[in-house]
């Protein structure tokens, strides 16, 4: 499986992360200055800069002014993260649609602290810069273009997603992948790929609320798997439901779980996919928040670990580069034609605009620089966060540790109504994520998922404490 060779700053960032982990360097010890490692690794500052960065984003080292970067001390977490759920063996109807809706509408005020979103801070995003490529891209436009880019998108597009993806080792079919409106589009139209009504299909447990949503829609019954809070889904739970009952998908998302923030470990894909290959059984892997790690290197999907065409993958913008520009994917394996056709038969093609720009933006070169500055946003981000929950939130609450993006799960202590403080936020004007929003049975009511993805927004401090009292009663 390939990957991206690691840059400069990338491998003195491993060595000092090694460093710091053997012991080597203690907390409290003071790193070699930065025209030091200048001259020992003979590298330029801003390659120094950049690996101190990322060593303070995942909260290794510390800057003090006009002294330099020091090791953090590596204190055990003041929480414990949430348990794992065990869900009932059953499948059961959906019906989360209309929590679901009174959450979309509270995010839309401006004046509410958006806890309770689904997006980070616009400003992390580079809009302006975006703003100038579609400017760019719509002047070069040809008319043969808008024809050609019909259902399955933009060629430039394409051909740039399929580059990434040969980067994460994983290569696509020419004509495997459909442009979409948004990764959402991407799912329904996988999911309704591959099943019929009254169909099974497994999810977390807990899972994105619009999984649900989407199964609610299409008349489709849920039954949830037992997920790990840091490692993903149990995949021996997942075999023993599939030896006793037929599911006709999977709809997982096992980089970056939302609401968990679960990263299952590389060999973890690797047995999920080999234990879905073995029953036949098709994974629509849900890709949303991959480029939001915290560590070095991309976590390789579990699409890489496919060799019979069952991973359907999907991905897109809305959440690490264009939000509002609604443009995602899908490369559906040997699910890629029905995709496509259901794609025509449907919306007929995904807006020329919005590809044009993203692919001007993507030619011009500052991508992943920008992912590198919103990781290390989003990272430090989460961490103040967490000290502040620690610091404000009842004894016995469980808060999640997510190797990267920008959820936090809470589990409160048992007596805690989520919903109903849910509500009395809302009051004050905060939204919150309750729990119930993430199970086909209404479970985890003393659960809150928490975006804390806002750096700068002074009110978020203020609304996580008021939120600590509530809870603490």
């Amino acid at each position: 499986m390939g990957r991206n060779r690691p840059t400069r700053y990338e491998h003195l960032a491993d060595d000092m992360a090694d460093a710091i982990a053997a012991g080597l360097l203690k907390p409290g010890d003071a790193l070699p200055s930065v025209r030091q490692t200048c001259q020992q690794r003979g590298i330029s500052p801003s390659t120094v800069f950049q690996a101190y960065g990322v060593l303070e984003a995942r909260g290794l080292i510390e800057a003090r002014p006009r002294s330099g970067y020091y090791v953090r001390p590596q204190r055990p977490p003041a929480r414990r993260v949430p348990r794992a759920a065990v869900p009932r063996a059953e499948a059961t109807a959906v019906a989360v649609s209309a929590l679901a809706f009174e959450l979309l509408e509270s995010t839309r005020q401006p004046d509410v602290v958006p806890l309770g979103s689904a997006f980070p801070a616009p400003h992390l995003f580079p809009l302006d810069a975006l703003a100038r490529s579609g400017a760019r891209a719509m002047r070069r436009l040809k008319p043969t273009q808008i024809t050609s880019a019909l259902t399955v998108g933009d060629a430039g597009l394409r051909e740039a997603l399929r580059r990434r993806y040969a980067l994460q080792g994983v290569a696509l079919g020419e004509d495997e992948l459909v442009i979409t409106h948004g990764a959402l589009e991407a799912l329904n139209l996988c999911l309704q790929a591959v099943t019929q009504p009254g169909d099974v299909v497994a999810v977390e447990s807990p899972t994105f609320y619009s999984a649900l949503q989407t199964l609610e829609r299409l008349g489709l019954r849920a039954v949830e798997v037992a997920t790990d809070p840091q490692l993903g889904v149990d995949v021996d739970a997942l075999a023993a439901l599939l030896a006793r009952q037929r599911v006709a998908a999977c709809w997982f998302m096992p980089t970056l779980h939302n609401p968990l923030g679960a990263l299952m470990p590389p060999a973890r894909k690797q047995a999920l996919v080999a234990l879905l290959a073995r029953h036949g059984v098709p994974l629509i892997e849900d890709d949303v928040y991959g480029e939001l790690y915290a560590d070095l290197r991309r976590p390789p999907p579990a699409r890489a670990f496919d060799t019979q065409g069952l991973v359907l993958h999907c991905a897109s913008f809305s959440k690490c580069l264009a939000p509002g520009y609604r443009v995602g994917w899908a490369a559906a394996g040997r699910w890629a034609p029905a995709v496509q056709r259901l794609k025509m038969m449907s919306t007929l093609a995904t807006s020329l605009p919005p590809q044009l720009a993203i692919a001007d933006y993507l030619a011009q070169g500052g991508y992943d620089r920008h992912l590198r500055q919103l990781r290390a946003a989003l990272a430090t981000e989460q961490q103040r966060a967490r000290r502040v929950i620690e610091r404000h939130f009842p004894s016995g609450t469980r808060v999640t540790q997510p190797a990267g993006g920008y959820f936090l799960w809470l589990e409160l202590p048992p007596h805690v109504d989520a919903l109903a403080l849910h509500h009395r936020a809302m009051a004050q004007g905060i939204s919150t994520a309750p729990g119930v929003l993430f199970s086909a049975d209404r479970r985890f009511t003393h659960h809150l998922r928490l975006n804390v993805g806002h750096p700068g927004d002074t009110r978020v401090d203020a609304a996580l404490r008021l939120l600590g009292e509530w809870a603490a009663g």
